[in-house]
């Protein structure tokens, strides 16, 4: 979570959310990393979890990530957790709770949907206040509120 965290940080440089995402392979080591890029690139998918998963898939020449574990530093939106599960991740690791667009338990829960043929394990609240601090911070300026 600290990497993501590190990611998350690198996004205020261009005025994005700072949402920070790494997926780690089944031997401990980084393979791909993002943070949101929406502003920066003019993408609306550009979140940090979709460019760590492409990253992650260009190291691993596949798109399965299976064994595969993805930190993210706020809870997956609807895409993101679709992305997850599609990329066969084996592990959805997560800090704050969204409850505005939360989709790994806050507002839908789509990883867990026993429709789908994949369903990831799913950690959340991993060092949730520092990961939460990050983004309150980013919004009070951005909503008139003290920083």
């Amino acid at each position: 979570m600290r990497a993501a965290l590190q990611e998350a940080r690198s996004a205020r440089g261009h005025d994005d959310v700072p949402i920070g995402a790494v997926v780690v392979d089944p031997a401990g080591s980084i393979i791909g990393r993002g943070h949101n890029e929406r502003e920066a690139r003019g993408d609306p998918t550009a979140h940090a979890e979709v460019l760590a998963l492409r990253e992650a898939s260009v190291v691993q020449g596949s798109w399965r990530l299976s064994g595969c574990t993805l930190v993210v530093t706020l809870e997956p939106c609807t895409m993101c957790a679709g992305a997850a599960v599609l990329a066969r991740v084996e592990r959805l690791v997560y800090g704050a709770v969204d409850p505005k667009a939360g989709a790994v338990g806050s507002l839908w829960d789509v990883v867990r949907d026993p429709r789908l043929n994949h369903r990831p394990a799913v950690v959340g609240g991993v060092l949730a206040e520092e990961c939460g601090e990050l983004l309150r911070a980013f919004f009070g300026p951005h909503r008139g509120l003290p920083g």
